[in-house]
Order: C-alpha cells, then sequence, then structure tokens
C-alpha cells in the first residue's frame, strides 16, 4: 500500500537547512562549540572499548555543564544496533567510537549513517587518510602475544608457521573471527598477503610450499592452524588471561591486543608483544570517530570528538591518557610516541588496507566456518 507522507512547512524548511547548520558547527572551534553544547547539555557515546568510563570521568571534568553518557558496545554489535536504529528512524547515539573499518567505512559511511567530522583544531596534525573518510584517533593493533615471564629471552615463535606444528598444538589462543570483526580482519590479511606466508613458509621448512586443496598460502596457513587445534574464546580478555598469567610453565600464544600490556600489573600478567615473528606479527588498523546521523546533540558531539583527540601536550592530556599507552599509536603527529612502546615504524605487523579487506573478508568467513 503507498504511504502518504506530509510535511509541514516547518519541517520542509529545517531538512533543506540541517546540512547547512552542520556544516556551520564543522568550523566553529571548541570554545564557540562550548556554549552550544551547553545548552544540550548531554552527549552519548558508542565505544568499542571500556576506556570509555575515563574519557567520560575526564570530560565532564573539564565540560561539567554536560553529561556524557557512554556505553562499551562491541564494534560488531554497534553495527548491527546503528543500522537497526536508522532503520527505525531512531539516533540513540551522538558520537561512535569504533573499529572493523572494512564494514564501518563500507556500510555506514556509504549508507549515510555515521558523519565525518574532524576538529579545525588538530585538522593540520593529521595525515590525510586518518582524516577521511572518517577521523582516524588512533591506530591499534592484533598481534600475536605471548608470556615474557616464561620466555626471558624474547618470544618463542619466531615465524607465524610455527603455529602449525606439533609442538604448538592447542597451545595458540585467539577469539573467534566470526564472532569479533577485527580478529577477522586479520585473517583476512593473513590471505591478502599470501606471498608473504609463503616465503615465510619456505624460510621455516626449506622447501616451497605445497598448497594442496588450498587456494593460497594464507588460505593454507589458516587451515593447518584451525587444524592444529586451534583454541578459540569470546573474549579478548580470555586471550590475555590464558597467554599473560604469571606462574605459568609452558603457556601459550595468542593474538590479541598489544596495548593490553597496559594492564599487566592490575591483572598480573606478563603480555608482551611477538615482534620478532615473520612475516609479520598481526595487524595495525584505524580506530574512527564519527558523528551518528540525526545526532540529537550535535554541538556537544562535535565537543566531545574535539576532547577524545587530546589536549596540547606532547602526550595528549587526560584526554588522550587511556590511549598514551604501548600498542596504541596517536594519528597526531605532534604526539609523542609511548616511550615504551615499540615504535610504529618498527613494528612488524601490517597497515590494513580497510577496502581491500572488506572485499575479501566475506570469502575468507565463509571459507573459517568450513573449518569450524
Amino acid at each position: 500500500m503507498k504511504r502518504n507522507i506530509h510535511l509541514t512547512t516547518a519541517a520542509i524548511v529545517l531538512s533543506l537547512f540541517k546540512p547547512a547548520i552542520a556544516n556551520d558547527l564543522n568550523e566553529l572551534s571548541a570554545g564557540e562549540l562550548l556554549e552550544k553544547a551547553k545548552a544540550e547539555g548531554k552527549v552519548t557515546v558508542y565505544s568499542f572499548t571500556s576506556r570509555v568510563a575515563r574519557l567520560e570521568k575526564a570530560f565532564e571534568a573539564a565540560y561539567p555543564e554536560i553529561d556524557l553518557q557512554g556505553y562499551d558496545i562491541s564494534s560488531t554489535e554497534q553495527i548491527s544496533r546503528l543500522k537497526a536504529e536508522a532503520g527505525a528512524g531512531i539516533a540513540n547515539a551522538d558520537v561512535v567510537y569504533i573499529s572493523d573499518a572494512p564494514v564501518v567505512l563500507n556500510e555506514l559511511v556509504v549508507s549515510g549513517i555515521l558523519e565525518n567530522y574532524v576538529p579545525p583544531r588538530v585538522a593540520d596534525r593529521l595525515s590525510p587518510e586518518d582524516k577521511a573518510p572518517l577521523l582516524a584517533q588512533r591506530l591499534s593493533t592484533k598481534v600475536l602475544m605471548y608470556n615474557e615471564e616464561a620466555n626471558p629471552n624474547g618470544s618463542p615463535i619466531k615465524n607465524l608457521w610455527q603455529l602449525t606444528t606439533p609442538e604448538w598444538k592447542g597451545r595458540v589462543v585467539m577469539v573467534d573471527p566470526l564472532q569479533r570483526g577485527d580478529y577477522l580482519d586479520l585473517m583476512t590479511e593473513i590471505v591478502l598477503r599470501s606471498g608473504a606466508m609463503a616465503k615465510a613458509y619456505e624460510a621455516e621448512f626449506g622447501k616451497p610450499i605445497e598448497l594442496g586443496n588450498a587456494e593460497d598460502a594464507g588460505h593454507k596457513f589458516i587451515s593447518d592452524l584451525f587444524a592444529n587445534d586451534l583454541i578459540l574464546v569470546k573474549s579478548t580478555d580470555d586471550v590475555n588471561a590464558a597467554v599473560g598469567k604469571l606462574g605459568q610453565r609452558n603457556p601459550p600464544v595468542g593474538f590479541t591486543s598489544y596495548s593490553d600490556r597496559r594492564d599487566n600489573k592490575d591483572e598480573g600478567w606478563a603480555l608482551q608483544v611477538s615482534n620478532a615473528t615473520v612475516p609479520a606479527s598481526g595487524i595495525v588498523f584505524p580506530v574512527i570517530l564519527g558523528i551518528a546521523k540525526g545526532s540529537q546533540h550535535p554541538a556537544a558531539a562535535r565537543l566531545a570528538i574535539d576532547f577524545f583527540m587530546g589536549d596540547e601536550s606532547k602526550t595528549g592530556g587526560e584526554a588522550f591518557k587511556p590511549f598514551y599507552v604501548p600498542g596504541d599509536y596517536a594519528t597526531r603527529t605532534d604526539i609523542a610516541p609511548h616511550p615504551d612502546a615499540v615504535p610504529l615504524d618498527k613494528l612488524t605487523a601490517w597497515h590494513m588496507d580497510p577496502t581491500a579487506t572488506a572485499k575479501a573478508r566475506k570469502d575468507v568467513g565463509d571459507f573459517i566456518l568450513t573449518l569450524q
């Protein structure tokens, strides 16, 4: 049945001027946004990291007139929720803080569910690829980690293909890549880097790789890894505890976030990145910020994003403090690298191309489904 839609004159005028209003807000300084944000009084943030609680505290200390409500929601769940809310004409979120760039850029941005905003204050301190199609706040990782207490001389894994050998049968841990997009991105990158994986195979075993029924060296690695009793768990914390727990004599290794090493002292872990592993330790990917279409608090949303990018100090101040840890890399060129981190240019992890990953990851996911 055909629906009749009637717009009032006021609604028509509002729809015509809304883009102009948004553009005007995009040009305002933080100080100019503040007055408008105070009138809005609130900003809602969907965040893929639990560190949003610390962001909330720091933001409200800086702007006590504005209530920041942060929700810790995985990237996968955020994507589903944002698509459902947009389909229902609802905008519960103002700011979206999310990883899983291949899906975000190719589904949420293309469909208009997420809109870009780059604070004028930091625009000249970001590379072009970190400003569009969405703002990248930092670079994160999914890399191979080991227990440095049990391995004081360095990682026991020098080559990724070791993970497929009898010595490591049932001793490799990761989050199920069919449940978490960033782990599927890792598996996809291994496929996309099949040439490097083939060379690494020959370096490890002294002979060219025999693919058998595998499509390429990346598919062969994933197949052999699963066949070697890969342990799949529900969360990154499960990986961290299994790999990093102190007092283990023969701990497993696992793929997780390099930045989780920040919790070693509090959690009783001994996590360290396996940076000497060839052909790579894992992947580096952007963590992105966007404004939800139809944001109910557009000025406060922009003010929050400006805040999340850090202050004018060399470490980003209180706003960036939750992320000024080894394993997180600021996209702002003027924020100093963390002194205890492997420098980004020395980190042996592949930099993910979200566009290439988006094209390949469904096929990789379907392949992994056949292995489980």
